[in-house]
């Protein structure tokens, strides 16, 4: 596994770190280092030497670093003579480090890594409104679509006539960092589809969930009987899905709609007046657990997770835990 040091002036590093072990969840060969304002070069190497010795494996290191030509790049500079595999990437955004952490898990070494994350560090470069952008970057981001530009005539098929979900996930978030950063790069959709009722009636939420995709992948948000529709329309034959919901009721119903479905991601669920907390992601009513049980009965397997990297939790446990404190809650 290739080595990541994130170096920087002042906390950066150590902020960047924090936000992204958010997304991703704790990460083994991953480190940060900062030069704080009262301490010279010898000090930063010194942070970074004991960082790569931290590692299982230093034979690849990638150094994230803020500034070119800074101190923690010229120490790290340093630090790569001799070491070919190394390489020393500038300008650490949040988006660098979340590509080159996904890219790690596809087995990539350092070399590729940095070549990998410089575009994503660039189209994470966005202004809203969007005529702020300078033409040439609103230009080339108009350009990265996989919509078609033309409306496809009813009764065209497409494929093989029916869409492909990748991934369904029941998050209150919707359409977050985790999900942008962590599941999207893992399934490789080219739409979200949020199913909702609710958000599709509400215009502002609708536009943020637009808004927080990554390039690339196309947002929407559709009722329930808009998603049964698309299940059955073959111009959606080459569409690949990743499905969020707000909570288990919609799916359930989705399934009485037709809708093929055999695991269900659970991602985070919200507290909300008259829940209990399953978990520290995940909180229940009544109505949440006995639709949970209901999927199972009809053969619905959960995988528990907020990002790829966690390991799956016990949904039968999780559960069993809701349903004793909401009983000790009714007494």
């Amino acid at each position: 596994m290739v080595g990541i040091v994130l170096a920087s002036h002042g906390g950066f590093a150590d902020g960047i770190a924090e936000s992204a072990g958010m997304l991703f969840g704790q990460q083994e060969d991953f480190a940060h280092v900062i030069l704080k304002p009262e301490e010279g070069p010898d000090d930063i190497r010194k942070k970074m030497e004991d960082a790569i010795a931290s590692f299982s494996d230093d034979s690849e290191v990638l150094f994230i670093v803020d500034l070119w030509g800074g101190t923690p790049f010229n120490q790290a500079n340093g630090l790569a003579e001799g070491h070919d595999k190394w390489a020393i990437i500038s300008g650490m955004n949040l988006p660098m480090v979340v590509e080159a952490l996904t890219q790690r898990m596809m087995g990539l070494g350092a070399h590729e890594i940095a070549t990998a994350i410089v575009q994503p560090a660039i189209e994470g470069i966005k202004t809203k409104p969007e005529s702020l952008m300078p033409e040439d970057e609103k230009a080339e981001a108009s350009t990265v679509s996989n919509a078609p530009t033309e409306a496809i005539p009813e009764g065209t098929v497409l494929g093989d006539g029916h869409i492909k979900l990748l991934l369904a996930r029941i998050d209150s978030r919707l359409l977050h960092g985790q999900v942008a950063t962590g599941w999207i790069p893992q399934v490789k959709p080219d739409r979200v589809i949020v199913v909702s009722d609710n958000v599709a009636k509400d215009e502002l939420r609708k536009s943020m969930i637009r808004d927080a995709a990554p390039a690339g992948v196309k947002a929407h948000t559709v009722p329930l009987a808009k998603m049964e529709q698309i299940l059955k329309d073959p111009r959606f034959g080459n569409t690949k899905a990743l499905l969020l919901f707000e909570e288990p009721e919609d799916v359930l119903k989705m399934l009485d709609r037709g809708m093929k479905l055999d695991t269900l991601n659970v991602g985070s669920m919200s507290y909300q007046e008259g829940d209990v907390n399953a978990n520290n992601v995940l909180s229940m009513n009544q109505k949440d657990v006995d639709t949970f049980r209901e999927l199972e009965k009809r053969g619905m397997k959960f995988d528990v997770r907020k990002v790829p990297s966690d390991n799956p939790g016990n949904m039968d446990a999780i559960l069993n835990k809701a349903q004793s404190l909401l009983d000790e809650k009714n007494k």
